[in-house]
């Protein structure tokens, strides 16, 4: 039994944050954001806008392109840094409650910018060991709730989006994920953290809401992910035997233009193959592989039995990989 990814969705908020927005708000501006970011805009949530509403809605669309009914999904998997709840109940929880699906296996995992490709390995390994058949897996964000918007080396980077896909059991080797690469370095982990909150730093009553806000060294993360993107998409490639130019689509997480830029370059990728959404979401972490996949797919450009290659890297470190024909109905 193989994993075939069926199906793409996608959500956004309707509030833009522009980079004149940003312009009013801290000490910056359009050309400085974009020459170092490549990003135009972002969408903001509602106040009352919660990571679990918008992963309902990327999860709505993905279910019904899928062709499956809600009572067919055996299991959901939420990737998300900014949870409904920092402890419980699991945003797939709420997701699956808000759904309307019958009683299902749902956790959420937390790996940042690197949450995607970590869920499809989940989803991936329950449906080949036989346990599950249809897996949603989502990922959504709501980074607006932990973005300090004094800060201008950070505010001017994340975003809000959900994004998800169906994954289904199938007996054509053919239409199955090829292969997923997933790693971590925690030795790196303060190269981008939130470092105030868990049990190895608690909140005070005297600490400020900001405490929990995203802290980045962004020089130091950009050589390591630089690096480390390159030689794992070089591996996963020469593991399976595949050509560059076997690829369609390349789709990268969409954290900054001069990163996706530089991996490209170093692997010699055409333009053409190379997906880039980064202009209009910004950074939505976990969340922005699978809403590049349904900008390609809404815009036709994604068609059943194309290859894509994703590629990721986050907060951890965490870094992945995968090998991933789309399965989409014929």
């Amino acid at each position: 039994m193989y994993a075939a990814l069926r199906s793409v969705g996608a959500y956004v908020p309707k509030k833009v944050l522009t980079n004149a927005d940003l312009e009013k708000m801290v000490d910056t501006s359009d050309e400085w954001i974009f020459k170092r970011t490549g990003i135009k805009e972002r969408h903001i949530c509602a106040d009352d806008e919660y990571t679990s509403d918008i992963g309902v809605k990327a999860g709505e669309l993905a279910i019904q392109r899928s062709g499956l009914k809600k009572e067919d999904i055996d299991m959901v998997v939420c990737a998300t840094i900014t949870p409904d709840y920092f402890c419980m109940p699991s945003t797939a929880a709420i997701i699956s409650d808000k759904l309307g699906l019958n009683p299902v296996t749902a956790f959420d995992i937390s790996a940042a910018c690197t949450g995607f490709v970590y869920v499809l390995a989940v989803a991936k390994a329950f449906i080949e060991s036989g346990m599950k058949k249809n897996v949603l897996v989502i990922g959504s964000e709501k980074l607006s709730a932990i973005t300090d918007f004094t800060d201008r080396a950070t505010c001017v980077l994340f975003g809000d989006g959900a994004g998800a896909a169906v994954l289904s059991a199938t007996e054509d080797k053919t239409e199955a994920i090829i292969d997923i690469h997933t790693a971590a370095d925690g030795s790196y982990g303060d190269f981008l953290m939130t470092p105030i909150g868990g049990t190895g730093n608690v909140h005070s009553a005297e600490l400020k809401n900001e405490a929990s806000f995203i802290k980045m060294r962004g020089n130091e993360t950009f050589k390591v992910a630089v690096r480390t993107l390159t030689k794992d998409v070089v591996q996963i490639l020469e593991k399976n035997r595949i050509k560059k130019s076997d690829i369609t689509h390349f789709i990268p997480h969409q954290a900054n233009y001069r990163i996706i830029k530089a991996v490209g370059d170093a692997l010699k990728l055409d333009e053409k193959q190379v997906v880039l959404t980064v202009h209009k979401y910004g950074n939505t972490s976990g969340a922005s592989i699978p809403m590049a996949m349904n900008d390609l797919y809404e815009s036709g450009k994604l068609k059943t039995g194309d290859l894509m290659l994703l590629d990721a890297f986050g907060g951890g470190l965490t870094w992945g990989s995968a090998l991933v024909p789309f399965a989409g109905k014929k």
